[in-house]
């Protein structure tokens, strides 16, 4: 999701990502093969292009802006590079709503498309695993930045990588935070009914079943609904020493405020779907006092961190929101990927086979954030799970979550 903070992010540097963002919605299609054909003799500069999915509208978008901002200021980066390597680097990105239809929409307008030769996405799980079963017919890789839910690789599809952890990390390490750290005995589990939510809080349930921790209730909800006074009277008939909400911060928000105001007066918990500013603005004060996991770390936490976030302000002039270092890292292994799959080419144009093929061997990548190698699933192997809180609506980082 999430798969799972702070402010919009919008394109990166400027005016000449303007017209990046414009080359690519107008990109027309290239001669027919062309992905499969080398630099012409007279040198002319070929495209490459590489599409962004994820929410650019609705409750989401917060996810999916922030993500696309990322991955066009480390698209911005490399079109010198790729340029002395003749070709023309744009990125193409694409609104999928976090909607599994408009996902597979998506996946075919990319498909489509010959220039495009990996997407950076999906950003949500649901949309993710639609989108794959159309990329996997037709061998163009995916490189998601926040998408956690456990089957999107579990499926089997090779074009399927992640950089984050899955949702069983995710969801196994947060109960047993809840378990150690927080002391909880009992628990009242929520989903949203989508890939997503209720994958993660099936996770948290297996593992709080497994450790002993009793499950007095789970229950789903309906997404974008505005009242949920209804499962906050049962919250507070069951009055739980935790409630876990499997979900995004538009629901979460409500759940929030509703259940404190029930009288509910213990731990509220969360994925990365909680981690937005506009959970604050839902909730209000009864925010304070949430803990949530993230897949995404302190980027606060060295120095390079916040030499990075200053230079990303200073370009963009926004600031940097939960998934823009995962989509900056996500786009600069895509970006690795496909220079690899040009060398192997003999510098020409690479098939989409071949940039696959070249992200799947992905080991030991060193991003700005995170470190990539890719397993057989394309799961990430050094993906780690991280612990906030939301503290004097402020969010804090609490720190990695081991087992």
């Amino acid at each position: 999701m999430i798969k799972q903070t702070k402010w919009t992010v919008l394109s990166a540097v400027v005016a000449v990502t303007v017209a990046l963002a414009g080359c690519g919605n107008n990109a027309t299609k290239a001669p027919e093969g062309s992905t499969a054909t080398g630099n012409s003799s007279a040198g002319a500069t070929q495209k490459i292009i590489i599409g962004s999915a994820g929410p650019l509208s609705g409750s989401a978008s917060d996810y999916g802006e922030s993500a696309k901002a990322g991955e066009e200021y480390a698209l911005q980066a490399k079109k010198e590079a790729f340029k002395q390597l003749g070709f023309d680097l744009e990125i193409l990105p694409q609104d999928d709503q976090a909607d599994a239809k408009q996902g597979v929409a998506t996946a075919e307008m990319f498909i489509a498309n010959p220039d495009v030769l990996a997407v950076v996405g999906h950003v949500t799980t649901g949309a993710s695993i639609t989108a794959s079963a159309k990329y996997e017919e037709e061998h163009l890789v995916m490189v998601s930045p926040s998408s956690t839910g456990s089957n999107l690789t579990d499926d089997g599809k090779k074009v399927v990588h992640r950089i984050c952890a899955r949702d069983d990390q995710q969801g196994s390490k947060a109960a047993i935070y809840a378990k150690n750290q927080l002391g909880v005995k009992n628990a009242f589990i929520i989903h949203d009914k989508d890939a997503y939510g209720q994958g993660l809080a099936e996770q948290v349930k297996a593992q709080f079943e497994k450790d002993g921790v009793q499950v007095v209730a789970f229950e789903g909800i309906t997404k974008g609904e505005k009242d949920y006074s209804a499962i906050a009277n049962q919250i507070a008939a069951k009055n739980p020493e935790l409630v876990y909400f499997g979900g995004y911060y538009a629901e979460a928000g409500i759940l929030v405020k509703q259940a404190r105001e029930k009288g509910f007066k213990g731990y509220f918990m969360g994925g990365d779907g909680f981690d937005s500013a506009d959970m604050l603005k839902i909730a209000g004060d009864a925010a304070n006092g949430v803990i949530f996991t993230s897949t995404v770390g302190d980027l606060t936490g060295t120095d390079a961190g916040k030499q990075w976030i200053a230079d990303f302000e200073k370009a963009t002039g926004k600031k940097v929101g939960i998934f823009t270092s995962f989509g900056f890292d996500a786009m600069n292994v895509t970006l690795n990927g496909v220079e690899e799959a040009i060398k192997a080419n003999g510098g020409k144009k690479p098939t989409r086979e071949q940039v696959l093929e070249a992200i799947h061997k992905t080991t030991d990548f060193q991003g700005q954030f995170v470190k990539v190698s890719f397993d057989d699933k394309g799961d990430n192997k050094y993906a780690q799970v991280f612990a906030y809180k939301y503290e004097n609506n402020n969010k804090v980082f609490i720190g990695e979550v081991k087992e």
